[in-house]
C-alpha cells in the first residue's frame, strides 16, 4: 500500500519550515523511517512533508563542559559509529546500535524518533532516565522540555502545532559511570516487546535527579521505579558492567 497524494516541501531556513508547518496538514519529515510506514498504512495522511533534515544546526553536535547537545538530524548510526561525541560512558552507542536494522539506522533520527514518541522505541526511556532537555523552536521562539515531561502519551508529545525539535541536550555521566540497558525482542530489528534502562551510578554521583531506572515500551508512559527495584537494578549493571570488564 501507498500513502495518499502529498506535497513535498524542503525546508532552507528555521523560519521557511516554521512558516511552511503553521499551514494546514503539514507535518515534518526528518528520517522518515518511522512516518514513512504509516503513511503506507495511512495511518496518517499529511497534506505536506516539510523537510527539516537539511536545517542549519539540526546535524550538529556539540560538546560542552556539562554534557552534549545533539541535533536532531543526527542519525542513529552515528551515534553508533562514534562520529559524535560520547558524554555518557558509551550508553547511547549501545542503545543505537541495537535499533532496527543498519539500513534504518543510517535513516532514522534520533529527533524523528522522539517526536514519533513510540513507548516501544529506544530513545524516548533512554532519554527520561538521562534527564535530557528537548530543545523546540516554534513562531514564539524557543522553549526547553524536560524529557521526563516530552511524552504526553503514546505518540503524543509536549510539541504545540508548528514546533519542531532542533536540539537534545544530554547531561555528562561522571566517569567510570556504570548503567544497564536491555530489552526483549522476538527477533532482531523488531521493536521491543519490553525494555528497561537503568542507571545507578549517575544517581549515587548525583549527577542528575529524577529516575535512574525506566521500564518502557509498555501501553503507557515510561515509568520509573520504587527504590526497592532501583537496588535490584543497581546490583544488576554492576554485575553485567563487570562481565564486560572482563570480557
Amino acid at each position: 500500500m501507498k500513502p495518499v497524494a502529498f506535497d513535498y516541501a524542503p525546508a532552507e531556513t528555521l523560519a521557511g519550515a516554521l512558516a511552511a508547518l503553521a499551514a494546514p496538514g503539514a507535518k515534518p519529515l526528518s528520517g522518515g523511517q518511522s512516518l514513512a510506514p504509516t503513511m503506507n498504512l495511512r495511518l496518517v495522511r499529511p497534506a505536506t512533508l516539510v523537510d527539516v533534515k537539511p536545517l542549519p544546526g539540526l546535524r550538529d553536535a556539540l560538546e560542552t563542559p556539562t554534557g552534549l547537545r545533539l541535533g536532531a538530524a543526527i542519525t542513529h548510526a552515528e551515534i553508533e559509529d562514534g562520529a559524535v561525541p560520547d558524554v555518557t560512558c558509551g550508553f547511547l552507542a549501545h542503545v543505537a546500535r541495537g535499533i532496527a536494522y543498519r539500513a534504518v539506522r543510517n535513516r532514522g533520527t534520533i529527533g524523528g524518533s522522539l517526536c514519533h514518541a513510540d513507548p516501544a522505541a529506544d530513545w524516548p526511556s533512554c532519554m527520561a532516565a538521562l534527564n535530557a532537555t528537548m530543545i523546540v523552536a516554534g513562531q514564539g521562539g524557543e522553549r526547553r522540555i524536560p524529557a521526563r515531561e516530552w511524552m504526553r502519551a503514546p505518540f503524543v508529545t509536549a510539541l504545540a502545532a508548528g514546533e519542531i525539535l532542533l536540539a537534545v541536550e544530554i547531561p555528562r555521566l561522571p566517569p567510570g559511570s556504570r548503567w544497564g540497558y536491555a530489552k526483549i525482542n522476538r527477533k532482531v530489528g523488531e521493536f521491543a516487546k519490553a525494555l528497561g534502562v537503568a542507571l545507578p551510578g549517575v544517581l549515587l554521583a548525583g549527577a542528575i535527579e529524577g529516575p535512574p531506572a525506566l521500564l518502557g515500551s509498555l501501553d503507557d508512559l515510561p515509568p520509573g521505579l520504587d527504590a526497592q527495584h532501583r537496588q535490584l537494578a543497581a546490583v544488576a549493571v554492576t554485575r553485567a558492567a563487570a562481565m564486560r570488564d572482563a570480557a
